[in-house]
């Protein structure tokens, strides 16, 4: 763990993505298990299956954060172009790698490791590879920059297999109240106990369950103190609007859980 805040962004590469064909299941879980080993997800991009836009975007992002997360675009099929196209951003050639090509031997039956399904075994020159226990296929991490597949199970082992990899420094912690108070009703208070607490994050989700208006407000800190004393005094504004709020039950935990 280091003191000093520690960002990632993630690419989402898929033209399928942005089509609207498929949801993307994968950043509300990157979110959460990133913010868990303090590293701040502060960015998130969906982009096309287009090599100048993933080459140019790879090189942009991987220059202002710690870490980077592809997701999508390392199957067997023509337009999955993630791997030539992290290549090309490091200015490393696209090679068949040994051990990537071992693992899908082992995988199929003699004779159907075609050449489609070898694509997926070709990284950039110096990669390392990232473990996939469920079909096998490997990601890859070159520098800061992780490169996983797009299918949610396989995304998410193969994170879970790279956590040892990953340095964080201090999770977001979070508390988070619910309100029978419009919005537009607590804005001006909460704008001013934002102003006293500029350490502390706060959000205010406006909702309207059959008719039932109100409001959740949600506080993210790194510091347990801090999120506690900002958590008094927002109490107290709720009282002192006439509204009463129920906490969530759990304010250690983590600010993906709220």
């Amino acid at each position: 763990m280091t003191d000093k805040p520690v960002t990632a962004c993630v690419l989402v590469i898929g033209n399928e993505i942005l089509s609207g064909r498929t949801q993307d299941a994968n950043l509300s879980f990157l979110g959460r298990r990133l913010n868990e080993i303090g590293i701040r997800l502060t960015e998130a991009r969906v982009i096309p299956d287009i090599e100048p836009v993933i080459v140019e975007t790879l090189n942009e992002v991987r220059a202002r954060f710690d870490y980077v997360f592809t997701t999508g675009g390392i199957g067997p099929t023509h337009d999955d172009i993630t791997a030539g196209c992290v290549a090309k951003a490091f200015g490393h050639p696209l090679t068949l790698n040994p051990e990537a090509r071992a693992r899908l031997e082992a995988h199929y039956p003699p004779g159907q490791l075609n050449e489609a399904r070898l694509r997926m075994a070709h990284t950039p020159e110096g990669a390392r590879l990232i473990d996939n226990p469920v079909s096998t296929a490997p990601g890859f991490q070159v520098e800061n920059v992780f490169v996983m597949a797009g299918i949610p199970a396989i995304m998410q082992a193969m994170f879970e297999g790279i956590v040892h990899r990953l340095v964080g420094g201090k999770p977001l912690l979070s508390r988070s109240l619910t309100i029978a108070i419009g919005e537009g009703n607590i804005a001006q208070d909460l704008g001013r106990l934002q102003d006293t607490y500029p350490d502390v994050e706060m959000g205010s989700y406006p909702f309207n369950r059959q008719g039932n208006i109100g409001t959740r407000l949600v506080l993210r800190a790194t510091e347990p103190a801090r999120l506690d004393a900002a958590a008094r005094e927002l109490d107290g504004i709720v009282k002192a609007l006439g509204g009463a709020g129920e906490w969530d039950p759990d304010p250690s935990k983590p600010g993906g859980a709220a």
